[in-house]
């Protein structure tokens, strides 16, 4: 088989054994496609003659691109998985991409909101159905923390009003339980009933997405890019904000706030608690208080000058 009808074959084993969401899915088959073009321009279409020198060759042909460091890495890595299903199929013997290291990236972190802004932005007075969704949208984002896949995915029945609730589906089929603050779980109330009466208008009330489009389907993730776009322009913030942005902002502020880091790892859905670390951003005041506050030699010196201020004071 060539290296491009491999290829194929890796992403069915992704697609029905390892079951990857479509959107991952998606995201190897691009990265495979383009590594595949890559070999046929150097004339390589075979894996016999296939080593780590042209794996290197190619990295560093992205990177003479001006392709972000990020991209360079996720296409590394896609290609590194291929390699390794292979071997273990037997159809190499060793994986040339291994030794290939990933392309060292500066840790940036997403453009975040700080609570004043957030609470600014989320003051929109509209109670019609566009301005509802609005409202509920960026609330429920800001309240979960949950990726824009997750809650435009997400259908009224996975809504566990008992427990102001929303079961979501992550990555890699991983269900979890995301949490609505008061705010976010009125105004989703306030939402549902203009919803139901805008469906049963048009004779739509089959539809289960949670956030509908003004045609009544499913909202996408593009469509709700663009709904958070238009609300920070009116907003008069002058600061741009990404979806993922309300889900950094969700994390910095709970953990500014004293919440474990573990926590907060479960309600991001990271596998990883050091994915949970790099996305996350806490004050170095905070942490400082932290650490005095929790290490028993850290508290010694002030312990004492309490001590010895509580001895003068008895003395007077």
């Amino acid at each position: 088989m060539t290296i491009p009808e491999e290829a194929l074959r890796y992403l069915e084993y992704l697609r029905n054994v390892r079951r990857l969401a479509p959107a991952s899915l998606e995201a190897y088959q691009r990265d495979l496609r383009i590594f595949c073009a890559f070999l046929a321009e150097q004339e390589c279409d075979s894996l016999a003659t296939l080593d780590s020198r042209l794996v290197r060759h190619w990295v560093r042909a992205m990177g003479s691109q001006g392709i972000a460091a990020t991209s360079v890495n996720r296409r590394l890595s896609a290609v590194k998985g291929f390699f390794s299903f292979l071997q273990e199929e037997e159809k190499i013997r060793f994986n040339p991409a291994e030794a290939v290291r990933s392309v060292k990236t500066p840790r940036r972190l997403p453009p975040t909101m700080f609570e004043k802004e957030m609470a600014q932005l989320l003051e929109i007075d509209r109670h019609d159905l566009a301005g509802l969704r609005t409202r509920a949208l960026l609330e429920i984002l800001y309240s979960t923390g949950a990726r824009i896949s997750e809650i435009c995915g997400a259908n009224v029945d996975d809504l566990v009003f008992r427990k102001q609730a929303l079961l979501v589906h992550g990555k890699g089929g991983k269900d979890r339980f995301v949490f609505l603050g008061d705010a976010a779980f009125d105004v989703l109330r306030e939402y549902l009933p203009h919803r139901h009466e805008f469906l049963v208008q048009r004779g739509l009330v089959q539809t289960k997405a949670l956030f509908i489009n003004l045609r009544g389907g499913r909202l996408t993730p593009r469509g709700a890019a663009g709904i958070i776009t238009r609300r920070i322009a009116d907003s008069g913030l002058g600061k741009y904000l990404t979806p993922h942005g309300f889900r950094h902002s969700f994390a910095t502020h709970l953990l500014n706030h004293g919440a474990d880091i573990r926590v907060v790892q479960e309600l991001l859905g990271h596998c990883r608690l050091s994915t949970t670390q790099v996305y996350t951003q806490v004050g170095m005041d905070r942490l400082r208080q932290v650490y005095r506050d929790a290490h028993p030699h850290a508290r010694l010196r002030r312990d004492s000058l309490k001590s010895r201020d509580a001895q003068q004071e008895g003395e007077r």
